[in-house]
């Protein structure tokens, strides 16, 4: 057994070594040189290796990497990693900080501006101290487990100090430094390797290697942005939050500030797209925050973007090459869709072979033709566009396009609706959206089906075997079976695959018939509101928009999907064979007890986001207006109520705390 000199020993190996990482990896300030802490690495080391049952997870030796992994296990995000709306230019700035100034009924609000870095996103939980979990992003709701790479990023602390909260989870980006790159690069040169493109990609890369040895050899680096949630929570700002990280030994980026004005924040942002190219690692633009925890909780998130924050983008990255074709493609709601086929070009690192063209307007308006010198730009990772052509380099060969006037794929009438800006195929059994419809209902993230890829399919369609998605749930052995490359056990798993598809839960269904607009989030509210599929064929557009988060775009194009006398047909022969149409889910019908009322919301709220309570009212039967009038009958007033609150005084409306309006709903509950 370890003696207590030993364990005195190991604790203070431990302390030094960390201490040193922190000086070097994080405030870049070494004090000893590279052989001192070797030395002390080397002395852990030797005690570990003869005491290895005091080796922990957050021993400094545990940096190098721990055996392969088969596969990462799912990581689910106890709080979602939200995406971000974008601003283009200061117009659309100060169109943002306009809304949240109305929402807020307060013009003056501090905010923090940080640079918006281009690496990967990970979340990383601590619990007593110790770094427990490190997932990536993914889809926002659920990600990967990295926690054996994690551990190897040297200015990622494995443990913090006691004054941490209990639990809590940070959140940053894992970068791949230019400088570092570079020399990464010259190495595998030097090794008759090939280099690395980008260093983006390389760290993307590196993170999710299956062997954390590999990714303990190429120098990451992260710097924390944000605090996910933390139990318990002490904070009341999120530059009080980013501090308080600071001084546990995270890494934050210096160059993050707080400011009062809108006009102070755009001058941060046009100070960094001159400077951000002298940075170390990439950067494609700056997010403003709201400062005040409060602030944003009251300002709340709509679809997956939080209203409290905003992503001012820099001009995107251009190149110029040659426009050689105009083909197009048709999109599984029979768009449609021209492209070009370019020259191939590098920007920043990635080599660019198609650009998008929109549509007939868009190719019009730039007055582009085939043969074109073309300039083509790529804003972060957004699908490349052409956005002028160089008449300059004209030689009088180039030739327009015209759009086809039938469908490529099924030779049926190409139209245009008026007003509309796209021309789209007709035809309901148009194979090439029928394709493209398969290739998405069969994706993970709607039925899941294992063994059709798009050559299946494609197969299954020439042979004749499919006419509409539903007719999956009909092939049949005997017919699989005499098709190429489809033998005994392929078969038989893909037919059980089809089968277990049955049991997805209904709003991977309604992802999965292709309506526009309806993701997964969206198909979740759809499907937590409306118990079955007749319910929500049914619902009108007023319906469906006094869903909490579903606007009036998402409403259209529902209530367009299901009047449709085609997807109706699909949609009931997928009942018959019987895919779920029910959702487990789906909300006990509420008593309508706040009926024939009308609600003004104003202030600062504790109990609700002003999206939750305005969705609350309009669940229970109750309307929801944005200024008083006569005919309101609840104010529901928070903090710093302001001009409405007069209007409501003046005009004799009724005034009530979120209290009172929970009171409200008890009482008119026990009424009815």
């Amino acid at each position: 057994m370890p003696g207590t000199t030993t364990l005195e020993r190991i604790t203070e190996l431990r302390d030094r070594i960390d201490y040193h990482n922190h000086r070097y990896y994080v405030l870049d300030a070494p004090e000893i040189s590279d052989s001192q802490y070797d030395d002390l690495i080397r002395e852990l080391r030797r005690i570990e290796a003869e005491h290895p049952e005091l080796v922990t997870p957050d021993s400094p030796t545990q940096r190098v990497g721990a055996e392969p992994l088969e596969g990462f296990t799912q990581a689910e995000h106890p709080v979602p990693l939200l995406s971000l709306g974008n601003a283009f230019d200061d117009e659309e700035f100060f169109a943002w900080h306009a809304r949240v100034s109305g929402l807020l009924e307060e013009s003056q609000f501090d905010m923090v501006c940080e640079l918006k870095l281009d690496g990967l996103a990970v979340a990383l939980t601590y619990e007593d101290g110790l770094l427990t979990r490190g997932a990536t992003r993914g889809n926002g709701v659920v990600g990967e487990d990295v926690t054996s790479n994690m551990r190897t990023i040297r200015s990622i602390p494995l443990r913090v100090p006691a004054a941490a909260p209990s639990r809590f989870e940070v959140r940053g980006e894992v970068i791949f430094p230019k400088s570092a790159f570079e020399a990464f690069n010259e190495q595998r040169i030097a090794d008759g390797l090939p280099p690395y493109a980008h260093p983006r990609n390389t760290a993307a890369g590196s993170v999710r290697q299956l062997d954390p040895r590999m990714t303990a050899e190429r120098p990451l680096d992260i710097f924390v942005y944000t605090l996910g949630y933390a139990e318990p929570m002490e904070f009341d700002t999120h530059w009080q939050s980013i501090e308080a990280l600071s001084r546990l030994g995270f890494k934050i980026n210096p160059h993050s500030r707080l400011v009062r004005t809108p006009d102070e924040a755009l001058d941060y942002c046009r100070t960094w797209v001159e400077g951000w190219e002298d940075l170390d690692y990439g950067c494609d633009g700056v997010v403003v925050k709201v400062n005040r925890f409060d602030y944003q909780r009251h300002l709340g998130v709509v679809g997956r973007e939080p209203r409290w924050a905003i992503a001012y983008k820099f001009p995107a990255t251009q190149a110029t090459t040659q426009l050689r074709k105009i083909k197009v493609n048709v999109g599984r709601t029979g768009s449609i869709n021209p492209y070009a086929v370019l020259e191939p070009v590098n920007i920043n690192g990635v080599t660019v072979r198609q650009a998008t063209l929109h549509n007939a307007d868009y190719i019009a308006t730039k007055d582009l033709r085939i043969g074109d010198w073309v300039v083509v730009e790529r804003a972060g990772e957004v699908i490349p566009q052409v956005v002028s052509s160089v008449v300059s380099k004209r030689t009088g060969d180039e030739r327009p396009f015209e759009m086809p006037k039938a469908c490529p794929s099924c030779v049926e009438p190409v139209v245009r609706a008026e007003g509309e800006a796209a021309h789209i195929c007709v035809n309901v059994a148009c194979p090439a959206q029928l394709v493209r419809l398969l290739e998405h209902f069969v994706s993970k993230g709607a039925m899941d089906i294992e063994g059709l890829g798009i050559k299946q399919t494609t197969v299954l369609l020439e042979k004749g075997l499919i006419r509409q998605v539903a007719d999956l749930y009909t092939l049949n052995k005997e017919d699989l079976l005499e098709l190429e490359r489809f033998g005994e056990t392929s078969v038989a798993n893909l037919l059980s695959a089809i089968e277990a598809s049955k049991e997805r839960p209904f709003s991977r269904v309604l992802v999965a018939v292709g309506i526009q607009h309806v993701g997964g989030e969206v198909a979740e509210l759809l499907a937590r509101h409306f118990p079955n599929i007749d319910a929500l064929m049914n619902a009108s557009q007023e319906d469906l928009e006094a869903v909490q988060s579903i606007g009036p775009k998402i409403a259209e194009a529902v209530v367009a999907y299901f009047a449709n006398e085609s997807n109706r047909a699909v949609i009931e022969k997928l009942r018959e064979v019987g895919v779920t149409m029910e959702s487990e889910q789906a909300e006990e019908t509420v008593e309508q007890v706040l009926d024939g009322l009308r609600f003004v919301v104003t202030g600062r709220l504790e109990r609700f986001s002003r999206s939750e309570i305005t969705g609350r009212i309009k669940d229970l039967g109750g309307a929801v207006s944005g200024s008083v009038s006569k005919k309101t009958d609840y104010l529901v007033a928070g903090e710093d109520a302001g001009s409405k609150l007069a209007d409501a005084e003046k005009l004799g409306v009724t005034v009530i705390t979120e209290d009172g309006f929970l009171d409200l709903v008890a009482s008119r509950s026990g009424e009815s």
